[in-house]
């Protein structure tokens, strides 16, 4: 198998062209090769298929081997991906996933992107959306993790995201929050939970637990839910910085047509084959 090992403000996948030949047992392929101990290391892995409605299609593992309906940082490092392994030559790509069609602007530079905007559709605060088992109407919510009561906001952006805002993210306890989070049967499909401080109107730093990978160094599905959560609730303005533990990502809400789009790198780290 070849793939590439790529990341988008270090969360980071493997990828593997599949537009001419299927991987089977990718699930099983996932788990063994996400390992950072035993295999190539990475979030997951990431198919890159033909599509009959797109460009591509992009196909998500995480690293547990659970199928994902959409990434952030994944996608942007898809239309990299493509266009610098020349399977494509346009700036302006279509991408098929599970969660929909997204569009991506290629921004190149010496003939390789070196970023990438991502139209990341329509979100959505609707309780069935995610799921979440609450009732609607609300934009806050409560739950109990390691015997304290927690207020989020549910957004989904083709996959579901608990945004909870806390004093400081820097010394936060993640995985002991965040687990529990995850796995509550209050979300019937786990949820990827993001425990955010603001900084100012138009900053704010974000730590991660991902459904499926732990935590991760980034997300752009929960940096996009993150901006709709804090604007929705009058904390932030409708473009704002995220700072992550991987880098800065850029996200606007375009509140007359209700759609995010993010921008951020996309970068390769090392290309080999693996039998």
């Amino acid at each position: 198998m070849k793939f590439t090992k790529m990341h988008g403000c270090a969360n980071d996948y493997i990828y593997v062209d599949c537009t001419k030949e299927d991987l089977p047992n990718a699930s099983e392929l996932s788990i063994l090769y996400s390992d950072r101990h035993t295999g190539i290391g990475g979030d997951g892995m990431i198919l890159i298929k033909p599509s009959e409605r797109a460009d591509f299609f992009m196909e998500m593992y995480n690293a547990d081997g659970s199928l994902g309906k959409m990434c952030g940082n994944g996608i942007r490092c898809v239309g990299k991906f493509v266009y610098d392994h020349r399977l494509t030559d346009k700036t302006e790509l279509v991408v098929d996933t599970p969660a929909g069609l997204r569009y991506l602007s290629l921004h190149v530079k010496d003939g390789l992107v070196e970023s990438v905007t991502v139209n990341m559709g329509h979100p959505s605060m609707v309780p069935a959306d995610l799921p979440v088992l609450v009732e609607s109407g609300k934009l806050q919510y409560e739950i109990t993790s390691c015997g304290k009561v927690w207020s989020f906001t549910p957004v989904s952006m083709g996959n579901p995201h608990a945004v909870i805002m806390v004093d400081e993210t820097k010394d936060f306890p993640v995985q002991q929050v965040g687990e529990p989070i995850e796995k509550s049967p209050m979300f019937p499909e786990g949820v990827n939970v993001e425990f955010v401080k603001k900084i100012n109107a138009h900053e704010v730093s974000m730590r991660v637990w991902e459904r499926g990978s732990g935590e991760t160094w980034a997300c752009g599905t929960g940096a996009c839910a993150v901006l709709y959560a804090c604007y929705k609730n009058g904390l932030t303005a409708s473009e704002i910085t995220v700072h992550l533990l991987g880098g800065d990502l850029k996200i606007r809400y375009d509140e007359a047509t209700d759609i995010i789009y993010m921008t951020g790198p996309a970068v390769t780290v090392f290309e080999g084959n693996i039998g």
